[in-house]
């Protein structure tokens, strides 16, 4: 361990991404934009929407205003940069730069996990203590649900990122993947590395472990509940209302699973590229169609915003 104190630390590393595509980078550039411009755009009008319309203002359009936000700013966090070297061919990137993305998107991961945990939770409340719903969830308490999820996932990258900075990286500053992650970034170090990967670890189980547990508890309730229903038309009631989010926790907590527990080996990097695609790319891009296709309430605050726009464009045009 001591032959890593003779040598050079690396100012840079360099993302391989989809390098080894190179016939198909335009394609990948044009189909990646498209992808992000329909992300951004999704979850700005499904936040717009929430705030705008009266009828939106509950919880459950609270948090879900909250999970687009969210959702934007971690897509935003990885396809920029990917775009950027789509189109340039230049995959490097510093290693504050690397860094500070696995900060920003770590966070925003760990604050989907503790969101998801509270919409559960909130549709716990709504289908299997109906009479209480409006006293336990109230708007103090969907606040501090709301402000926690985001504390908690930066409190948590905060002391991974400490730990991380006092690595040294001197060797290999090739990363296989399309962004920054913290496993294959501690890899590349020629430092002492057991400390960080043993708080890798602890933080993992300490601020996600807790959030699924109580995301699985509360739709086990529900489906309990749900099933205990007599009447067909009840069911098929109470289950919509939480059906969008099922949805959304299945696409998340499945993908991630997928790519954190799937057996590091060369031959399944590549598929654990595709299946991080879902949960960065393809989740944030889904999301807003799940809740607007499944949602009533939604649908009809977007039918209310665009007939109010005709509304004023035709008036706008007679005035002329």
């Amino acid at each position: 361990m001591a032959d890593w104190r003779n040598q050079t630390a690396i100012t840079e590393f360099f993302l391989l991404g989809f390098g080894e595509l190179p016939d198909l980078q335009i394609l990948l550039f044009l189909i990646f934009l498209v992808m992000y411009m329909a992300t951004v755009s999704g979850n700005t009008l499904i936040m717009v929407l929430i705030v705008a319309d009266q009828h939106l203002h509950t919880p459950m359009y609270f948090f879900l205003g909250n999970l687009s936000c969210i959702e934007t700013c971690y897509t935003t966090t990885i396809l920029p940069r990917m775009l950027a070297s789509l189109l340039t061919g230049d995959r490097t990137i510093s290693v504050s730069g690397c860094i500070t993305q696995l900060y920003f998107f770590g966070s925003l991961v760990g604050m989907e996990c503790c969101l998801l945990a509270a919409m559960s939770y909130d549709r716990y409340l709504a289908i299997c203590k109906p009479l209480h719903y409006s006293t336990l969830m109230n708007t103090r308490f969907c606040l501090h649900l709301a402000a926690g999820s985001w504390l908690n996932g930066f409190l948590a990258l905060t002391i991974l990122v400490l730990f991380l900075s006092q690595l040294i990286f001197c060797g290999p500053n090739e990363i296989d993947h399309f962004y920054c992650d913290a496993i294959p970034l501690i890899e590349l170090s020629c430092s002492d590395t057991h400390q960080v990967i043993l708080m890798d670890f602890i933080l993992s189980c300490v601020f996600t472990l807790p959030p699924f547990l109580l995301t699985l508890m509360s739709y086990m309730c529900i489906i309990a509940t749900i099933l205990r229903i007599p009447s067909t038309t009840g069911r098929q009631k109470a289950f919509s209302t939480c059906s969008s989010h099922l949805i959304v926790v299945t696409i998340f907590y499945g993908t991630l699973m997928i790519v954190y527990l799937l057996p590091k080996r060369d031959t399944l990097r590549d598929l654990n590229k595709v299946v991080s695609l879902c949960y960065t790319v393809l989740t944030p891009l889904v999301n807003p169609l799940i809740y607007s296709l499944r949602n009533r309430e939604v649908k009809e605050a977007l039918s209310k915003a665009v007939s109010k726009c005709g509304f004023h464009r035709n008036v706008q045009i007679h005035l002329d």
